[in-house]
């Protein structure tokens, strides 16, 4: 946003006049054009999508969309412009002067003295309409098409300035970011079914490994973050993580991207917890913060409530419980679960909703969990007959 001002402060020159020269013109994203306060009249150029076409009889209106946000940029044109080929879908490029709008529905509009048709579209054959919400099952029919609507759009947006957001904030205290392997050779402690990986080729010999030993696509980054934890005192990686199981759920996939940390020389649980939850609201308040139009869409049509959620995380201290004290509270629940909560047991996702719900909506950390049920890393909390470990 700093840039385009400084960007548009340098044209201040041809504000009062027709754009000379195409190379006089500022190249602007959609939301750094809606973003200018103060237009003027600065000559830009804008390149995009056509999202709706609407033409008067001495007026044409584009609203033109780059992706950059939720919101379109209104495209004022004398009727002359007016051609079969400026349909929605088609790709132009408007370049003309930046004013300020006499609408109150936007601040700024772009009042063309060029448009340029970069790419046609056939509006009838083209698969996503305009003013229509397609369900997501008809646009996974359209993967090349789909990120243009406004969900996967926002979505996309949303995803975006959330992984900026957790980069920031390891980057911010000190972690050094570790690529770990995508194809590797251990299992991890067996953390999930493998998917294994061959050459493609036929002529493989059945009794050979590309690797000299089998090979799978990791599950976890984990045993290699520990050995870098061992050189740096603080590691992380995000990165993709593959697991085969064939479950068709939204809580299996097959292909998701995971964050993972290491500390050494860590005094308490309670350090570690502090880093999560600082991580946890670091992102949340750069993705409200920065992506407010495309959150409220998601509260609106996609997650419904998901927005006041986070609002009321950020307001609260995460709580911190022993797993003693999770399963008590599990069996004083006038809820029915379908598994009885009982001490040695792991819990299950029933039970942590209801531990989150009555804890008032706010995350908890639930600790001191049977050393059963941990791995043979963990360690013990050596408190005799219950033998509980930190974790």
């Amino acid at each position: 946003m700093l840039g385009a001002r400084r960007l548009l402060g340098a044209l201040r020159l041809c504000s009062s006049v027709s754009c000379p020269r195409p190379r006089a013109s500022a190249k602007l994203r959609v939301r750094d054009a809606l973003g200018v306060q103060d237009a003027s009249g600065e000559c830009v150029t804008v390149q995009g999508w056509i999202r709706s076409v609407r033409s008067q009889k001495e007026v044409l209106f584009l609203h033109v969309n780059d992706g950059s946000s939720l919101e379109s940029l209104q495209v004022v044109a004398d009727s002359n412009f007016d051609s079969r080929e400026l349909a929605f879908g088609s790709s132009v490029q408007v370049q003309g002067q930046l004013v300020k709008s006499l609408s109150k529905r936007q601040n700024v509009e772009l009042k063309a003295e060029k448009i340029e048709v970069i790419g046609n579209c056939e509006a009838k054959a083209f698969p996503i309409k305009y003013k229509e919400r397609h369900p997501l099952e008809y646009l996974r029919q359209y993967p090349h098409l789909r990120c243009r609507t406004n969900t996967l759009g926002s979505i996309l947006r949303v995803r975006s300035e959330a992984t900026a957001a957790i980069h920031s904030y390891f980057k911010d205290n000190g972690f050094v970011h570790i690529h770990t392997p995508v194809i590797t050779s251990n299992d991890c402690e067996g953390a999930g079914e493998l998917f294994q990986v061959e050459p493609s080729s036929k002529m493989k010999v059945p009794e050979e490994n590309f690797f000299n030993v089998p090979a799978f696509l990791t599950v976890s980054g984990q045993l290699h973050l520990e050995v870098m934890s061992g050189a740096f005192t603080q590691v992380f990686t995000f990165g993709p993580t593959f697991r085969a199981e064939n479950s068709q759920s939204r809580r299996h996939l097959a292909e998701f991207y995971m964050v993972e940390a290491e500390i050494s020389f860590v005094e308490s649980l309670q350090d570690l917890m502090q880093v999560m939850e600082e991580l946890f609201k670091a992102a949340t308040e750069m993705v409200l913060s920065n992506c407010p139009e495309d959150v409220e869409l998601c509260h609106k049509f996609i997650a419904p409530g998901q927005k006041d959620r986070l609002e009321h995380m950020l307001k609260n201290n995460f709580l911190i419980m022993s797993y003693t004290e999770a399963v008590e509270i599990l069996k004083q629940a006038s809820q029915n679960f379908t598994f009885t909560p009982k001490w040695g047991v792991d819990l299950q996702t029933e039970h942590e909703k209801y531990l989150v719900k009555h804890c008032g909506n706010i995350p908890v950390f639930v600790i001191n969990y049977p050393l059963a049920l941990k791995p043979f890393y963990m360690r013990d909390n050596e408190d005799g007959p219950q033998h509980t470990e930190v974790a």
